[in-house]
């Protein structure tokens, strides 16, 4: 996109990335090449697309380090999410505890709680400091023995707060819960090995990692995903149904993927993933640890900026604008050719955290640069009220 539009600095990673161009030409190439569905066809177009669709599976096994059956395709983390919460209801009882945080986006916490209704259970909120993270400390604060599932994100997404995934892990195993995570704004920016980390599920999406919009990427531990039920049914997850009303599933991961899959969408997620493992997972997270921190010593410098999570390392930088609502400051920078995002970013109680239910967003990534970051910082400065309001007159 920045060919067509050089002009724009893009600093909305967190919203969705820019695509490079194998990832386009992995999809483009779907329809003129080898349109066929999956994995119904006995031609030799179809068994290309066979080929490609499940060659993901191994792309993105090798990527997490898991193993390729406890890899499920799905339309987004939310629908990952969803998957998971629902699929995990039959192990959980009324008076159970789901432990969550006041950082989560909406699609990891609104499941939770239409499942605590349905069931009675109850949520319940692990402490954070202003900042969003989790201490060790105040996690095993939070753990009891009614406590069934901890669902969180590793990388929160308007703080960009780091949790400790592996000793949450740790500790909640040690009580029989399920560990749940979110991985939207970790696995494009970081080595996320699910092994490592110990977590029972994880969910991601491919448009926040250079891929196409529409593909979703789910992990689950391979027993439980062995006897976890699917949320959709339809064609090609069941190995044979009956008039009884009998019903047979296939084994995961192809039980969570009813119906025709976002084919290209998956095969575009694969070529994604190689994308970014050639680049670096390690040196990614490097250059957007540094180039955040040259950031935040820019901005920490003007006085009509209040940040609210500047001793984080990682992550967007949220702010505002002193005394300027938050959608009028980022029309502002719209005006410079500058992308952000404004609003709630849909963490509707994060408020409780930082005392604000409105922010300015501007989240980085690996094809960022200092120079933009001088340029966002000299339009920064440059943020009032009255500036703010002059560009809608």
């Amino acid at each position: 996109m920045l060919v067509k539009h050089p002009e724009l600095i893009y600093f909305d990673n967190g919203a969705t990335t820019l695509k490079p161009q194998c990832v386009i030409d992995a999809v483009t190439d779907c329809y003129p090449e080898h349109t066929s569905n999956v994995p119904r066809g006995d031609y030799a177009i179809a068994a290309t697309n066979d080929r490609l669709y499940d060659g993901t599976r191994k792309i993105f096994a090798r990527m997490i380090n898991c193993r390729p059956e406890e890899i499920a395709f799905v339309h987004n983390v939310t629908a990952a999410l969803n998957q998971i919460v629902y699929g995990l209801a039959p192990e959980l009882n009324e008076g159970d505890v789901i432990l969550l945080t006041k950082a989560e986006h909406a699609s990891n916490l609104l499941p939770w709680f239409r499942l605590a209704r349905e069931k009675n259970l109850k949520i319940e909120y692990i402490e954070t400091d202003s900042q969003a993270n989790i201490s060790v400390e105040s996690f095993r604060k939070a753990m009891n023995e009614k406590v069934k599932a901890v669902s969180i994100a590793q990388v929160t997404n308007v703080l960009g707060s780091i949790q400790p995934v592996k000793e949450i892990a740790a500790i909640a195993h040690e009580y029989g819960a399920y560990v749940v995570i979110d991985g939207a704004q970790s696995v494009p920016h970081m080595k996320v090995d699910v092994k490592d980390l110990d977590c029972d599920f994880l969910g991601f999406s491919a448009h926040k990692m250079c891929g196409p919009d529409g593909v979703g990427i789910l992990y689950g531990k391979k027993e439980l995903m062995g006897k976890m039920m699917p949320v959709f049914m339809g064609g090609d997850m069941n190995a044979r149904f009956a008039s009884d009303t009998s019903i047979l599933l296939k084994d995961a991961p192809v039980r969570f993927e009813s119906g025709t899959p976002n084919i290209e969408g998956v095969i575009g997620a694969g070529a994604a993933a190689e994308y970014l493992m050639a680049v670096g997972l390690d040196e990614i997270h490097e250059y957007e640890r540094q180039l955040r921190a040259y950031f935040i010593e820019k901005m920490k410098q003007l006085d009509n900026i209040e940040i609210y999570n500047p001793d984080n390392e990682y992550g967007p930088v949220s702010f505002n604008g002193k005394g300027v609502f938050a959608q009028d400051a980022a029309g502002w920078l719209a005006s410079k050719d500058i992308a952000v995002r404004s609003g709630n970013h849909c963490a509707k109680i994060l408020h409780e955290i930082i005392g604000t239910d409105q922010t300015i967003r501007a989240s980085l990534y690996f094809y960022n640069t200092k120079e933009e970051v001088d340029r966002f910082v000299e339009a920064a400065s440059q943020i009032s009220l009255e500036n703010a309001v002059g560009i809608f007159f």
